[in-house]
């Protein structure tokens, strides 16, 4: 996803739980730093993970495993493109299961991903905060 925001801007938005928590989760017992383990905060949907911090690479890269869809690692990629603004990247590996158990998690993941990535271009280009992950499960449904 394309951020029309400067790569430093886009990288502070995902280590500063202040910022992510407009976007993506609602709480984080820290900021992403190397070798630090945390936990993520869902409180819309009554879900958590906790984090293994493996890699911060200062606005290049974030490298983590998490307990999101068993145990998987999560690498995001900071591309600064030549009119200042950002290429955000996302790819989540290491699922495990049967072939239609890795399917449905790999899908989830892409989709869970692409809002999280959306919630953080309205955030940071527009100043709006769209509440998407909270509002894909209001209180009262049920997860198909």
């Amino acid at each position: 996803m394309l951020i029309r925001r400067p790569v430093a801007e886009v990288f502070e938005a995902f280590v500063n739980p202040a910022v992510t928590s407009k976007f993506w989760f609602t709480g984080s017992s820290g900021k992403l730093e190397a070798g630090k383990q945390i936990r993520w905060d869902w409180e819309t949907s009554n879900a958590s993970a906790l984090v293994s911090v493996k890699a911060v690479e200062q606005n290049r890269r974030i490298l983590v495993e998490w307990s999101g869809y068993g145990t998987t690692t999560v690498e995001w990629l900071f591309t600064p493109q030549a009119d200042g603004t950002t290429f955000v990247s996302v790819t989540n590996s290491g699922f495990t299961g049967d072939g239609d158990e890795i399917v449905k998690n790999a899908l989830d993941s892409t989709g869970g991903f692409t809002m999280m990535l959306c919630g953080l271009k309205a955030l940071l280009e527009h100043g709006v905060i769209l509440n998407l992950v909270g509002d894909r499960l209001p209180e009262g449904t049920v997860k198909s």
